[in-house]
C-alpha cells in the first residue's frame, strides 16, 4: 500500500492512507496521531503567533487566551492568521505528518478528519461539514446548508458581524450557527442560552419582545 494524497482542493491536501512498504515513512506519519492538539483541533504542531511571538495549538487558543477579562483592554487582539509564515504538512527534521488535513492558504491542519474539511475559496476560509453539502451564496458572502439554497433570504453580509450574545465573530466561528427568520444569525448555543434565561422556545413563542439585536424584527416572525 502506498501513501495517497487526496486534492480537497489546490490548495488541500488529504493524507488517506500510509505506507507499509517503508517503515520509517510509516512511523512518521502515525506518530502521535490524534495524541496532540487542543479542544478545537487535533494536531500534532502548535503555531507561533506573529502578532506578540508566543506559541499556541491554535489561532482560537491565542483568541481566547489574549482576550479574557485577565488581559489589559489595550493589549487584547486576535492572531492574524494569513500572516504565520513557513508552513507546510511534514516537518522538515522528522518528516512527522502535521495533520492529515493541511490547507496551505489557511495555515491549517487537522488529524480529525470526520469533520469533512474543506476550502471555500470564496469565503476564503476552510470550512466543515463536506464541501458537497453547502453552497455559496455571494450576496450573503458566506456558505449555507443545501437545504437552504432554493429559500434562503438574502442579506448582504450575512454572518459578517459579532454574535448578538455573546460578541463572538460569526463568520469563521467553529461553533455552530443558527439562522433567524429575518435572515441574519446568531450562534445556536447562544439562541438556547437566551431560550433558558426567557423560559420559552424563542422561535416557536409568540413573544413580540424577542427580537433580533441587529434589525429588530421578531425571532417569531
Amino acid at each position: 500500500m502506498e501513501t495517497t494524497r487526496e486534492v480537497v482542493s489546490s490548495n488541500c491536501l488529504l493524507v488517506s492512507e500510509y505506507s507499509e512498504s517503508n517503515p520509517t515513512q510509516l512511523s512518521a506519519m502515525e506518530r502521535g496521531i490524534q495524541n496532540f492538539g487542543c479542544t478545537h483541533y487535533r494536531r500534532r504542531c502548535k503555531i507561533r503567533a506573529p502578532c506578540c511571538d508566543e506559541v499556541f495549538y491554535c489561532r482560537h487558543c491565542h483568541n481566547e487566551a489574549k482576550n479574557s477579562e485577565e488581559v489589559d483592554v489595550v493589549d487584547r487582539h486576535d492572531v492574524p492568521r494569513h500572516e504565520i509564515k513557513k508552513v507546510q504538512q511534514y516537518c522538515i527534521n522528522c518528516g512527522v505528518c502535521m495533520g492529515k488535513y493541511f490547507c496551505y492558504i489557511c495555515k491549517f491542519f487537522d488529524d480529525d478528519t470526520s469533520k469533512n474539511q474543506h476550502h471555500c475559496d470564496e469565503c476564503g476560509i476552510c470550512r466543515t461539514g463536506g464541501k458537497g453539502n453547502f453552497f455559496h451564496c455571494k450576496r450573503c458572502g458566506c456558505c449555507y446548508s443545501k437545504v437552504m439554497e432554493k429559500g434562503h433570504r438574502c442579506v448582504e453580509g450575512a454572518m459578517h458581524h459579532n454574535c448578538l450574545v455573546c460578541f463572538e465573530y460569526l463568520f469563521d466561528t467553529v461553533r455552530e450557527i443558527s439562522v433567524l427568520p429575518c435572515a441574519h444569525t446568531i450562534h445556536l448555543d447562544c439562541v438556547k442560552e437566551m431560550e433558558n434565561i426567557i423560559g420559552t422556545h424563542v422561535l416557536c413563542a409568540q413573544n413580540p419582545y424577542v427580537t433580533c439585536q441587529v434589525c429588530g424584527r421578531s425571532l417569531t416572525k
